[in-house]
């Protein structure tokens, strides 16, 4: 069985290769997709960082991040983040359920608004609609896609608690 860094370094390259717009350019190998995985070990030690996995027939199949920011003025807030189902688990839930974990986790830390990005026209984007994110608006040609197009993102956001007054 592959180790819990490999399946992450599996479904990272399988998300890009897919064309989801994740932060990397197509084709991403295998060594590069290890050694960003590996990056994050620091962030999840010292807290800024929170992975969650979602498993199918053993191994894992989905991914989502809460990054926490360390600045004293947005500690009640998270951004969700890499939030990647492989192609061969996709229709499943795997998705509505990774996110779902991510919005728990944050009420229980005390979280009250969430926000994330993602590729505009994405299907992504109909996911976190009917889990009740709200969209706060599009900035054209944020990120390029796998293969190098530049395309729009769309900023979501979620109160996890009533807005405030």
């Amino acid at each position: 069985m592959l180790s819990a860094v490999n399946e992450l370094a599996e479904l990272l390259t399988d998300t890009v290769d897919g064309g989801a717009s994740v932060g990397f350019l197509a084709p991403l190998d295998r060594p590069t997709a290890v050694d960003w995985w590996r990056g994050r070990a620091g962030a999840l030690t010292d807290g800024s960082l929170a992975v969650w996995a979602a498993y199918l027939d053993g191994r894992i199949a989905g991914t989502v991040s809460l990054v926490l920011p360390d600045k004293p003025n947005s500690r009640h807030r998270a951004e969700v983040a890499k939030l990647m189902v492989h192609r061969e688990g996709r229709g499943r839930g795997l998705g509505r359920s990774l996110l779902a974990t991510a919005e728990r986790a944050a009420v229980e830390a005390g979280l009250t608004l969430l926000n994330l990005d993602t590729e505009t026209d994405s299907p992504a984007e109909s996911l976190y609609r009917s889990a009740g994110w709200i969209r706060a608006g599009v900035i054209p040609d944020y990120a390029r896609t796998p293969t190098g197009e530049l395309r729009p993102t769309t900023i979501y956001y979620k109160y996890l608690s009533a807005p405030p007054n």
